[in-house]
């Protein structure tokens, strides 16, 4: 097991990678204020995972129940969120009772958010079972439901007690979510790792065989650089923001197109080569550097272009951007590999271009 730690202070945690970590249920119970807990799945994760997770607790002296919601990012709204509310109060779970995401982001987003809304606040433990996931999306503490203007605009910064990534899981992920998952390890490489961008390139063969090795090192890395960032800046005031290479674009084509059509890694891998293609118009990326972009997520499978919604069309969803400030939009874009800048002033003839060149 290798372990991480995210610096904040009275609220750090831990970050847990390895192997079979489920059933090292003292890893979670060292965490608990009292030794009861409410897991939170879905119907794909729970059968697969849950009475594993739940056993173990309970052989632990912990007491355990659960609530599985349906799957998809389509489900991530108001409504499914109740579910979790319902459960919580019909079990009668008080402030102290410690919530359990046991999934993937959208289990990870809505548990986590409603920890942080139940009685006014709730700890909860991140056990996350997508790639993504655990590369991304648990760590760091935001917690999100998605409107149909746009996805994750409602929810809560509410960092974890603790983050338990089980790598064996991967064993069962199909290859779909696991590509999408390395949408957000490359964007580490791209935005400020170039080391780690280059290892990449030289193994992304492995992970995609899902060599353990590779793969604990892959989270990892992308674990320690995420969380440097979340030290540095929790609540996305500046240098947080240059993580969402991607995102602004990736998000337009996740509403545009209807929650759950494109996996969200799918969108970001589309959202990067946008966002590279408007870096290199700048002049700030060769053409040789978005061929070596494109290269990679060709490599893992990923789309390299995003639907063809119309110039206008991604610049309206883009406008409910949360790095939106003063009506300004403001993305994330390459000014080399290896180091990403947060960005104002792109001039919108060139903007439009990029999508265009960039969707089909």
């Amino acid at each position: 097991m290798r372990t991480l730690n995210v610096a904040l202070g009275e609220r750090a945690y831990p970050i847990h990678i390895g192997a079979s970590l489920l059933d090292r249920p003292e890893l979670i119970a060292s965490h608990l204020r009292v030794p009861r807990v409410v897991i939170v799945t879905n119907e794909i994760v729970g059968p697969l995972y849950l009475a594993r997770l739940q056993h173990g607790l309970e052989a632990a002296g912990v007491a355990v129940s659960s609530v599985v919601l349906p799957d998809g990012e389509r489900h991530k709204d108001w409504q499914t969120l109740n579910l979790v509310f319902d459960a919580l109060l019909g079990s009668r779970c008080e402030r102290s009772t410690t919530l359990i995401a046991l999934g993937g982001g959208v289990v990870g987003d809505m548990g986590g958010f409603a920890a942080s809304c139940y009685q006014r606040g709730m700890p909860f433990v991140q056990v996350p079972t997508t790639l993504l996931a655990q590369v991304d999306s648990s760590v760091g503490g935001k917690t999100a439901i998605n409107h149909p203007l746009g996805k994750n605009m409602i929810g809560a910064f509410y960092q974890p007690r603790l983050v338990l990534a089980d790598t064996s899981v991967l064993d069962t992920l199909p290859l779909r979510e696991l590509s999408a998952g390395l949408a957000e390890v490359i964007k580490y490489g791209l935005i400020r790792d170039p080391a780690f961008l280059q290892w990449l390139e030289i193994n992304l063969d492995r992970l995609l065989a899902r060599d353990p090795e590779a793969l604990a090192y892959a989270i990892e890395r992308s674990c320690s650089n995420k969380a440097e960032v979340v030290a540095a800046d929790e609540t996305e005031r500046g240098e947080r923001a240059l993580l969402n290479l991607g995102h602004t674009f990736g998000h337009a084509i996740e509403t545009g197109m209807g929650y759950g059509q494109w996996l969200h890694g799918e969108a970001v891998a589309a959202g990067t080569m946008m966002a590279a293609e408007l870096s290199r118009r700048l002049g700030w990326l060769s053409p040789a550097d978005v061929e070596r972009v494109e290269s990679l997520f060709r490599r893992a499978s990923l789309p390299v272009h995003g639907p063809a919604l119309g110039v206008e069309r991604y610049l309206e969803l883009m406008s409910h951007d949360k790095k939106v400030e003063d009506g300004r939009l403001r993305l994330v874009l390459l000014r080399q590999l290896g180091q990403a800048v947060m960005w104002g002033d792109a001039p919108a003839s060139d903007l439009a271009a990029a999508i265009e060149a960039r969707s089909t």
